[in-house]
């Protein structure tokens, strides 16, 4: 009993959490990260203010909504994990297959520039955390490493190459959050990166 009374708060928090994040990506859409408060966040998502900053202030409510998206697609791609994981890939394959892991992120930074603009801004300052730079890096290194060791990349070249690929990745993702590069240069960039690593089965024999 006294464990299904823990579950059920955790399942409440969880649900007021969730609440304030959707209140808060709305707000932040329609009228801009500067113009939104936590008054009007907490009004629209009918809790109070306090309520509101235990989620979070509007800095970590932005890094708290980016993450939860970037989470939301790493979890549904675990759903499908490991069905064709032993089938071996020629390089245009995996390169195919590496942007399509990828592209889903840099659309959505370029969604909305101007809220990307400020998600860039928060982590650059450092006074947040966020599971992109932490859990998330895990799973998206992981899954790059999968499927570069599906090539003919040594199990030394596939590590290097997931690592290689994920830094070019964070760094286009911060490029486009700052508005210098638009969703087409972004992915186009990292097409030659994805490109430079997967080529390089040739000199890993």
């Amino acid at each position: 009993m006294f464990t299904e009374r823990v579950q059920s708060r955790a399942a409440k928090r969880e649900a007021t959490r969730l609440r304030v994040l959707s209140s808060a990506e709305r707000l932040f859409r329609e009228q801009g990260f500067g113009s939104s408060t936590i008054r009007q966040i907490a009004t629209d998502a009918e809790v109070s203010t306090g309520t509101v900053m235990s989620v979070g202030d509007k800095d970590a409510l932005l890094v708290a909504i980016f993450d939860t998206w970037i989470a939301a697609v790493h979890h549904g791609r675990e759903a499908g994990h490991g069905r064709d994981e032993a089938t071996p890939l020629p390089p245009a394959a995996a390169a195919r297959k590496v942007l399509d892991l990828v592209e889903p992120f840099i659309s959505y930074f370029a969604l909305d520039l101007e809220l990307s603009r400020e998600y860039a801004a928060v982590i650059v300052r450092g006074t947040h955390e966020s599971e992109v730079f932490q859990a998330l890096a895990g799973a998206l290194l992981s899954e790059l490493e999968s499927l570069l060791a599906r090539t003919p990349l040594t199990a030394t070249g596939a590590g290097a190459g997931a690592r290689t690929l994920y830094f070019a990745y964070l760094g286009i993702l911060m490029t486009v959050g700052n508005g210098a590069l638009d969703q087409r240069g972004a992915i186009s960039q990292f097409q030659e990166v994805i490109q430079f690593v997967v080529d390089r089965e040739g000199t890993q024999r």
